[in-house]
């Protein structure tokens, strides 16, 4: 058995990475007896944030075709541009989803636009809006800020799909959109 790392540019609390990522990859892994996950970790910016959380893999071996095999199975789940699978002596980028952080501002709006918004009317609206084109995949809260966490196959088109939705919501003023990846 081979200890492999799937390092992931991915802005995901510790259960959202389990559900994504660690629990479907020890699945397939499982399925077409190549190996196991053995858990994960996540870890933080200086500001809270998390900025990048992985993936403990344990494979059978570290064969060309068994490593061809992860990353054919890494790219089919979806993994964002930055990521890349390392082990011994072993290092290879992998990834094609971009990023989009929408950082919804929780501080500087009138009362009432808090009263009577809702932060998951927020993540509804956009999931509808980039369907097929994206995912919410996260959220970590500050306190400042929301930051929500899409990611799908192109940052700017996500952008261009949710933008008239972020002028229009009184909740999204002022709000801040980031490529994270």
């Amino acid at each position: 058995m081979t200890h492999f790392t799937l390092q992931l540019n991915a802005r995901l609390r510790p259960l959202d990475r389990g559900d994504i990522y660690e629990d479907p990859l020890h699945d397939v892994l499982e399925e077409r007896g190549l190996g196991e996950t053995s858990g994960g970790g996540t870890g933080m910016a200086e500001n809270g944030e998390v900025d990048y959380c992985d993936v403990e893999l344990t494979l059978k071996d570290n064969n060309p075709e068994t490593l061809a095999e992860m990353k054919a199975i890494i790219e089919a789940i979806g993994v964002p541009k930055g990521s890349f699978l390392r082990g011994e002596n072993y290092k290879e980028p992998v990834g094609r989803l971009e990023g989009l952080a929408l950082y919804v501002n929780g501080t500087e709006l009138p009362d009432e636009v808090y009263e009577n918004c809702d932060i998951n009317h927020v993540i509804e609206s956009i999931c509808e809006l980039i369907d097929g084109k994206g995912e919410f995949y996260s959220y970590n809260e500050h306190l400042s800020d929301t930051a929500l966490y899409f990611y799908g196959d192109s940052f700017q088109e996500m952008t261009d799909l949710i933008a008239p939705f972020l002028q229009e919501y009184p909740l999204c003023e002022k709000s801040r959109v980031i490529q994270i990846a």
